[in-house]
């Protein structure tokens, strides 16, 4: 999946060029490039599909040479994941009919990739023989309000179990109760599942986004046309509603397989403390070298290569490009997108 309004690393990132296309860990490639890099070791790269809409598909284009131009999945309008991902679904089953399906976030950070590859491979099996949605929870290695959880049966890293309950974005107090219980992971987002169950899903929990996919169904190659206003109707009677809460929270059969990978989302821009290691004064610099005096826990990033000197100034986010300067607290980082 490769949508996003570019709205939470503004400066660097904007509508047409979101968080994926940006190099923001690796300065030779995108996090899109990455994870694609990070799959074809088990899946050909004529089997990789890339969803996303109009206004950034040709810069994914360009971000992935590789990737055939028949594979660039672009939906016409943002209708959230469960569209997104039932969309998918109907295109990649007329291609491969009865194969399993991976859904991953285009802009994740993920350190040990053979654990995670190995995890995608227990994914698929448990996929494949149990008719399930499998996910891959994160187990937390602290208690983070900016994700949802999953309670889980106890289970260990590894092996497959139930998903109980799906747990909305908690206080700090009950992240601190979910860390210390063992049976909370953080929900990664990631999906697998056989294409056929995926659609049963949408049948029994969400049937007004089934009937709408069966009618783009339908259409047969014009569903490939953004342009085509038939499928634009269509798909502007989809209601915006996440596969979290449409599908996964409500569907009989849920899957979560505990990972511990080096996974990080990199949400915002102080989530690259977790990504980048600090000067002796706390302070990440990226693409420039700054002075420090009397400051720390700072994040500055540049892309003119322009000189920072910080001065009595802690814990701030300063980003600078040709045509934009950023400077907020880390506290208001994830409230960006209220000033753009």
């Amino acid at each position: 999946m490769a949508g996003g309004s570019g709205e939470r690393f503004w400066p660097l990132s904007t509508k047409e060029r979101p968080k994926q296309l940006l190099k923001l860990v690796d300065p030779q490639k995108s996090l899109i490039q990455m994870t694609v890099e990070r799959v074809l070791p088990i899946v050909p790269v004529e089997r990789i599909f890339i969803a996303t809409n109009s206004v950034q598909a040709p810069a994914v284009m360009e971000e992935l040479p590789n990737i055939p131009a028949e594979n660039i999945i672009i939906e016409p309008a943002f209708k959230d994941t469960a569209a997104a991902i039932g969309f998918a679904s109907v295109i990649v089953g007329r291609e491969y009919p009865g194969s399993v399906m991976i859904v991953l976030a285009s802009d994740h950070l993920i350190k040990h990739e053979d654990n995670f590859r190995e995890s995608l491979k227990t994914a698929i099996d448990a996929a494949a023989n149990e008719n399930a949605i499998v996910t891959l929870g994160i187990k937390p290695a602290y208690p983070e309000t900016g994700y949802g959880y999953l309670e889980t049966e106890s289970i260990h890293a590894g092996e497959v179990g139930k998903v109980l309950r799906f747990c909305e974005k908690p206080l700090y107090n009950i992240a601190e109760e979910y860390v210390k219980g063992g049976r909370h992971l953080w929900n990664s987002g990631m999906f697998i599942f056989k294409i056929d169950v995926m659609m049963d899903a949408f049948k029994r929990v969400l049937p007004d986004h089934y009937n709408l996919l069966m009618q783009i169904d339908e259409l047969g190659s014009s569903m490939r046309d953004p342009g085509n206003e038939a499928l634009n109707l269509l798909f502007s009677n989809f209601t915006k509603i996440s596969v979290d809460y449409g599908i996964m929270e409500k569907f009989h059969n849920t899957l979560v397989i505990p990972v511990e990978f080096g996974w990080s989302d990199i949400g915002s821009f102080p989530a690259l403390a977790e990504v980048f290691e600090a000067d002796k004064n706390n302070n990440i610099v990226k693409g420039t070298e700054a002075r420090s005096l009397n400051s720390g826990g700072n994040i500055v990033i540049s892309t003119t290569s322009k000189r920072v000197s910080l001065l009595g100034v802690n814990n701030m986010v300063i980003v600078e490009t040709p045509d934009e300067i950023l400077i907020c607290s880390k506290e208001e980082a994830q409230n960006i997108k209220k000033i753009i």
